[in-house]
């Protein structure tokens, strides 16, 4: 038991300092002492994820559908999630790709400052008649089998009891093994607070029964949110109606909870 209280506490003093003697094999086994919390402590002790006001969602199955049909590239959700976030420059939680294919059946891809101003300008650099262009938003997949926490050797990221793949800031050590683990590449490591930072689908406002913040300022409905055990929702209808819906890298085996409506063979 001392072992186990002097590893605690090195932990909470220089989390950092730790992660590295664990990883240069001074500590060893002995992580395995260090059990994480459960997601349920976890999510109780993240700042201003729950109050007395919060809704108790357990019993529901949220899903996202993006439109890419729908999508014009517009920015306006990149831009929500950073003021809700104040995310740093050059990061981004969401962000909106451009897809541009020209009559040889060559791919342009471009992302310029993640599509926080939109997509206003033409490219100038491609030489054939450009054939079809459209957007491809991305954010966290909210897998059901996140490789993310999977990896995670301090249960930082953990998955709440209520499905949504989370970060605990205050267990993160920055070692980023998080970020190479996602298959979707939609975690970084903040230059701020050096720690594991991505997409939460607004956990924080779905408690309280509003929309993540992105979905409620798209002005065309590209992007959707619900409850699939909700058959009146419109993410059921669309996930039960003959649409083209598809996930992202569905051989990776994560089980994604972000759908595409009109998935095209070029995204990546």
């Amino acid at each position: 038991m001392a072992e186990l209280t002097n590893i605690k506490e090195e932990l909470q003093l220089d989390r950092r300092g730790f992660i590295k003697k664990v990883l240069g094999g001074a500590i060893g086994g002995s992580l395995l002492l260090v059990m994480p919390a459960t997601a349920v402590e976890v999510a109780e002790q993240l700042s201003g994820m729950r109050d007395q006001n919060d809704l108790f969602i357990k019993d529901k199955k949220f899903t996202f559908v993006v439109d890419i049909t729908g999508c014009i590239g517009c920015g306006s959700c990149c831009v929500a999630d950073k003021n809700e976030y104040q995310v740093p420059d050059g990061h981004y939680r969401t962000w909106v790709e451009r897809y541009i294919i020209d009559d040889e059946d060559k791919v342009y891809v471009d992302s310029p400052d993640g599509g926080l101003g939109g997509y206003t300008e033409p490219r100038m650099d491609i030489e054939h008649p450009i054939r079809d262009t459209f957007f491809a938003p991305k954010l966290c997949n909210m897998c059901k089998s996140p490789s993310c926490v999977k990896v995670c050797p301090v249960g930082a990221t953990f998955k709440s009891e209520d499905g949504f793949v989370l970060i605990d800031e205050q267990r993160c050590v920055g070692c980023s093994y998080c970020v190479q683990a996602c298959p979707y590449s939609v975690r970084f490591i903040s230059p701020v607070k050096h720690t594991a930072e991505k997409c939460t689908w607004c956990y924080h406002r779905v408690r309280k029964g509003l929309l993540p913040a992105c979905v409620n300022v798209c002005p065309v409905g590209a992007r959707k949110f619900g409850d699939l055990n909700d058959k009146e929702s419109e993410v059921y209808k669309l996930l039960h109606e003959p649409h083209v819906i598809s996930v992202l890298k569905p051989d990776m085996g994560n089980k994604p909870s972000l759908h595409y409506l009109g998935l095209r063979r070029e995204v990546i």
